[in-house]
């Protein structure tokens, strides 16, 4: 393949990318716009044309997966010598590589979980803390360290963070205390420890500086929004002096603020490199033009927010509206059911199920669907998740439950399986927190719901009887399956038909987003999803979750989106 092979069939904006190799250039790339196409044929035609020397080059994103994609993309292409790996992966192989150099005797052991460690740490500090609490605390570590943050300075601030119920600010430091104290002294390093290592070496050493800056030269980062100070930090060492960076990302599409993650990297790249290229990707090859309307009409105004085009498609933007739909229920599981039916009836009709897709915000969500698709035999994947019943927490919940069953309590089959979730942590109110306390609630609060929807004189044995039917009937497809998937988890997928469940106050935005800025997180959520679908989006709510009283609200972002989308008048509320 020649150089000017790997320029044909790209549009103008992509053509310019791939022909604009030295120097700071930043691709502000929206959904559906081939970004990656442009980036891989940018690279390939770098090399192909004798700019890049292809062991000179690092292409950087944030999953295996995309990393693995950009590898296949670029040996397709003719440039098999490019290195393309996660921050990471490349961060752990330089790393391994210098330590002996360095520091002598063999690299640390790097922790595959922190887990067991935070436990002996909470232990030796004498906290009492559950598996979800210590994984929450996980995430504070990970949230610190990529954010630059120190203990000391972390301590100061703890007040103000998202901890988990019944650890407070001290308690969460003196366990992070612990767990550092504990990683130190068995020459253990955690994930983010290989970042900051790597950036240690590279600052302090200067033949390590040398080397890794004469091995590389040309550097182009993936879904830049995503980046983190950590990463940006780790960017900056790598590159030294040299300036010949691209970026590649979308403001709309961060959703990871909570990790780290600051899209200001991106929206800034021009003020910091005053002579960069910024290049705009905005014709969308990937959905029909009612989504894109949709999409562009809830990210109106934002800072950083494109304008999708829709490419090659003729006729007024709304000329296919029936393929956006919005649908209101009096119950999650009439809303799970109605587009279960929905699902099969495409099936029925010749659509494929691997081309359909259930998106939600938060996993307990899926439980509805995978119950609603299995009755009626839809082979379906839950990605990005266990699924329902392979949940800790719903084993623990099933195993006491059945424990129960054999006491023959007469008691009223809510006030039982009430009890029992109790002692697992349930309570009527949501814990006010994300991460995974809120998740392991959430799952005991669907087995709440189940057993306030059994019909009327249940007994706990029939209840649990039927919880194991319904386990069994969950079987893992193995082929051809519709997707069930977060919001999260379905970033960098697409789908020709999308559901867009749940579309409602206290999931969209989630009950825990207090300030404008988490709001806003959550808006750039849910045009994750819309920009999802191919052909075919449904967007439904429901006004009662599992046994609430108050009704709930439509999303105040399907408020905002008004007429753009239309009811499906069969199923709408009143």
């Amino acid at each position: 393949m020649t150089a000017e092979d790997l320029l044909a069939g790209l549009d103008p904006e992509q053509r310019k990318a791939a022909e604009t190799l030295l120097g700071p250039v930043c691709l502000l790339a929206g959904a559906g716009t081939g970004k990656t196409r442009a980036i891989t044929h940018r690279i390939a035609y770098g090399v192909a044309s004798g700019v890049y020397p292809p062991g000179r080059v690092m292409a950087l994103t944030f999953t295996t997966r995309a990393a693995g994609e950009l590898r296949s993309r670029l040996r397709a292409l003719g440039a098999a010598g490019v290195q393309a790996r996660t921050f990471h992966s490349a961060a752990l192989s330089q790393l391994s590589y210098f330590w002996p150099q360095v520091v002598g005797g063999t690299l640390p052991r790097v922790l595959d979980s922190k887990a067991r460690l935070l436990a002996q740490a909470a232990e030796s500090v004498h906290v009492n803390v559950d598996t979800a609490a210590l994984r929450d605390i996980a995430a504070e570590i990970e949230w610190r360290k990529v954010s630059g943050v120190s203990l000391d300075e972390y301590e100061r601030r703890a007040e103000t963070r998202p901890l988990p119920n019944g650890v407070d600010a001290p308690r969460a430091v003196a366990i992070q205390r612990a767990y550092e104290e504990l990683k130190d002294a068995r020459r253990q390093l955690d994930f983010e420890d290989v970042l900051l290592a790597t950036i240690g070496m590279i600052e302090e050493e200067p033949r390590v500086a040398q080397h890794v800056r004469e091995q590389y030269r040309f550097f182009v980062v993936d879904e830049y929004q995503d980046v983190s100070p950590l990463q940006n930090q780790l960017l900056a060492a790598w590159m030294g002096d040299h300036r010949d960076l691209c970026v590649v990302g979308d403001a709309s599409q961060t959703i990871y603020s909570f990790a780290g993650a600051k899209a200001d990297y991106l929206l800034d790249f021009g003020a910091r490199h005053p002579d960069a290229e910024v290049i705009r990707l905005e014709r969308n090859y990937r959905s029909v033009p009612a989504v894109i309307a949709v999409a562009n009409r809830l990210m109106r105004d934002r800072p950083g927010a494109l304008t999708l085009l829709p490419a090659g498609a003729e006729g007024p933007p709304m000329s296919d509206a029936s393929s956006v739909e919005l649908a209101g229920y009096p119950t999650e599981p009439a809303e799970a059911r109605s587009i279960a039916d929905a699902i099969a009836e495409r099936i029925a009709a010749g659509e494929r199920p691997r081309d359909i897709a259930v998106l939600y915000r938060i996993n307990s969500q899926s439980a509805g669907f995978e119950t609603a698709l299995a009755e009626r035999d839809v082979a379906y994947t839950v990605r990005g998740s266990a699924r329902f019943f392979e949940r800790r927490e719903v084993k623990e919940a099933l195993m006491m439950l059945r424990a129960a069953a054999l006491t023959q309590s007469q008691d009223p089959l809510f006030k039982t399986v009430s009890d029992v979730l109790r002692s697992l942590g349930w309570s009527q109110q949501p814990p006010e927190t994300r991460g995974a306390v809120r998740e392991r609630w959430d799952s005991l609060d669907t087995l709440m719901s189940l057993a306030e929807e059994a019909e009327a004189g249940t007994t706990l044995p029939q209840f649990v009887e039927d919880l194991a039917e319904r386990q069994a009937a969950q079987h893992e497809p193995t082929v051809d399956a519709v997707t069930l998937a977060t919001f999260h988890s379905a970033k960098g997928l697409e789908w020709d038909t999308v559901y867009l469940a749940g579309v409602s106050e206290g999931y969209l935005p989630i009950g825990y987003a207090r300030t404008p800025e988490a709001v806003e997180e959550e808006r750039r959520l849910l045009y994750v999803g819309i920009t999802r679908a191919r052909s075919t989006l449904r967007l439904s709510w429901a006004a009662v979750g599992p046994h609430r009283a108050a009704p709930r609200e439509r999303s105040r972002f399907l408020t905002e989106l008004g007429t753009s989308i239309p009811d499906a008048a069969a199923r709408v509320l009143a």
